[in-house]
């Protein structure tokens, strides 16, 4: 069982998704020694939590090797909120589907299998982190054997002849769905003087085909013009190409959000109280609170599912029930 007790985490119960560890994955801290009280993992097993009596640090696995550890601040919302970060697949676009059949085709390409399927258990690791984050899960389980990077070459063959037909008018129909009452949603923070960022894990050549179809789609103009700040994972690392940092640092890693924040919206980390995030999946929760900023969760994405439900400072079904506590 589950003890109940206060920390930068919050209150943790028996309904919170999040699962206690004898000790970290990786053997470094184990509970009741040098100082820890409990270790914890999310659901989904992608990140842990190490907490002692007066801190928690947060250690994430990597699929690809590249492990790390973030000290786990406490936050409380502070208003006036100053800053909104939203997070693009899910939240603010519905897309998740077409991107995990992306997942799914490509799996199938690798295998040389047209009739594969995933699985339902699959879901909640191949959605809301990187692509090869993604692939390599898939490669783990059903493809041993088989590299990322042949992985890679099958993902970004799809993806190029897919988005070409989306933007041609030919494509998967309602692949790129604006969420519900997000037009609404965002004029209203413009009007209270709140900054906006748009924040995914996406790579850019995915991710703004997105963007576009979505304000097309609302009659919002240009995206450019009516985000504060824009920021994906940048653009894929090819051989002959130069590419830019996003593969390994993404959701869970509180880079993305922590960038958008201090750097495109100029908030000061003295402020990061008066910041709200909003996601639908575990991995994006994460990222935002140990990016040090209150995280919303908003239902319909995997954020139950990948056991990551207690990190939400706040869980609502609509945009209508983030005002609320915006406005307070």
């Amino acid at each position: 069982m589950i003890e109940h007790f206060k920390n930068t985490l919050g209150n943790i119960t028996t309904g919170s998704g999040l699962v206690e560890l004898s000790q970290c994955s990786d053997g470094t801290f184990k509970a009741g020694q040098n100082g820890v009280v409990s270790v914890f993992s999310t659901g989904d097993g992608k990140v842990e939590f190490v907490v002692f009596e007066n801190n928690t640090i947060a250690y994430i696995k990597s699929e690809m090797g590249a492990a790390a550890y973030y000290p786990v601040l406490p936050v409380t919302l502070e208003r006036p909120v100053k800053a909104v970060l939203m997070d693009l697949d899910g939240t603010s676009v519905k897309s998740e589907e077409f991107w995990i059949w992306i997942i799914r085709i490509t799996t199938a390409s690798l295998l040389n299998n047209p009739k594969f399927e995933l699985e339902q258990e699959d879901l909640p690791y191949v959605s809301g982190h990187s692509v090869s984050e993604h692939l390599s899960y898939c490669i783990n389980k059903y493809a041993p054997g088989k590299t990322v990077e042949e992985a890679r070459k099958h993902y970004f063959q799809h993806t190029h002849r897919e988005m070409k037909e989306i933007l041609e008018g030919r494509g998967r129909k309602n692949a790129f769905t604006p969420a519900a009452g997000l037009k609404e949603f965002m004029l209203e923070l413009k009007s209270l003087g709140i900054k906006i960022g748009l924040v995914t894990s996406g790579l850019y050549e995915k991710a703004w085909p997105e963007v576009m179809s979505a304000f097309l789609a609302l009659d919002m103009g240009d995206p450019k013009d009516f985000y504060d700040a824009i920021i994906s994972a940048g653009f894929p690392m090819r051989k002959g190409e130069v590419g830019t940092l996003g593969e390994l640092s993404p959701k869970p890693h509180p880079w993305l959000y922590a960038e958008t924040c201090r750097i495109g919206l100029g908030i000061e980390p003295d402020d990061r109280n008066h910041v709200l995030g909003i996601e639908d999946s575990g991995a994006g929760i994460c990222s935002i609170r140990l990016a040090g900023y209150n995280a919303v969760g908003i239902s319909g994405g995997n954020i139950v599912d990948s056991g990551t439900l207690g990190l939400c400072n706040y869980y609502c079904d609509s945009f209508d029930d983030i005002l609320k506590i915006i406005k307070g």
